[in-house]
């Protein structure tokens, strides 16, 4: 009999050095894709703190906010700024716009509860899921800073440069190197960044990519493969939702499968799908007769 026709590459995931357990205490960290997975780890029952300041998709201000959640400094008047474009909101350039608020007290309010809350948990976790997803930065020119977010100011206000792959891994380095007592576990969002174009989508990524490669040593950083199996085992549109930007629910699902089949312990799988289990019940609606 002939070999079957095969319609995908799929993406062979060795054994991971850095495991999700349900023992553990989880940070995540990163673009859109750390906040689904953090959902999805919420959902079943690990214990999780997921993006505390929203997303943030550049190494530098993910560094800047582990290095908040080490000191608990708490955010000020000077860190707040009036979102651009007529919005009139308040927020900062640490955070996604949503965390933005109608007035300073109740942007700081709720920006230094989740900073409290998140900062509480760092100290005390063991596992950091970081998910990077741009080597493309924004300084603000006034104040030098590498802004999470552009907060729709105009554009004269900042200035747009690629970070250096040396600088990427020299940050993660330093985020490995100042939390000896914790695992990282790290990865390249999926989602493409096509604003910068396509090529300069993949010449940040690849670095990024390279980045992360330079400090998996040991069994305290691990890589997992969302952005090649996104790429290479998706890589049909339909896998895409409508703004070819984003993986549709389907993809995410199925990236969270196999991010799971690589990360959890053997002896703990029952317990995931029981938990599995539990949530499908939670979100299950009986129709009314």
């Amino acid at each position: 009999m002939e070999d079957m026709l095969k319609l995908q590459t799929p993406v062979t995931i060795p054994p991971l050095p850095v495991k999700i357990s349900y023992g553990d205490r989880i940070m995540v960290l990163g673009s859109c894709f750390a906040e689904e997975t953090g959902r999805q780890l919420a959902e079943t029952g690990f214990d999780v703190c997921a993006n505390p300041f929203g997303p943030l998709y550049n190494p530098v201000s993910l560094s800047n906010a582990i290095a908040r959640l080490s000191s608990g400094t708490p955010f000020g008047e000077d860190d707040c700024i009036e979102i651009g474009a007529g919005d009139g909101r308040i927020c900062s350039f640490s955070h996604h716009t949503s965390f933005a608020r109608d007035t300073t007290a109740t942007f700081l309010e709720e920006a230094n509860r989740s900073l409290e809350a998140a900062s509480a948990f760092w100290k005390d976790c063991n596992k950091v899921l970081v998910t990077l997803g741009t080597s493309w930065c924004f300084r603000h020119n006034q104040s030098g800073e590498t802004v999470a977010n552009c907060l729709k100011r105009p554009g004269g206000e900042f200035t747009r440069y690629f970070l250096p792959l040396k600088t990427t891994a020299t940050l993660l380095e330093g985020l490995l190197r100042r939390n000896p007592e914790k695992a990282f576990l790290f990865t390249v969002s999926p989602i493409r960044h096509l604003a910068d174009g396509a090529h300069a989508n993949q010449i940040s990524k690849a670095s990024l990519l390279l980045a992360i490669d330079s400090v998996l040593s040991g069994n305290r950083a691990a890589y997992f493969p969302a952005y090649e199996i996104m790429m290479d085992e998706l890589r049909d549109y339909r896998w895409w939702a409508e703004d070819m930007v984003h993986p549709s629910p389907l993809a995410a699902r199925y990236i969270w499968e196999r991010f799971i089949d690589a990360a959890l312990p053997d002896e703990e799988r029952d317990l995931f799908e029981s938990r599995c289990n539990a949530a499908r019940a939670a979100r299950h609606i009986p129709m009314k007769g």
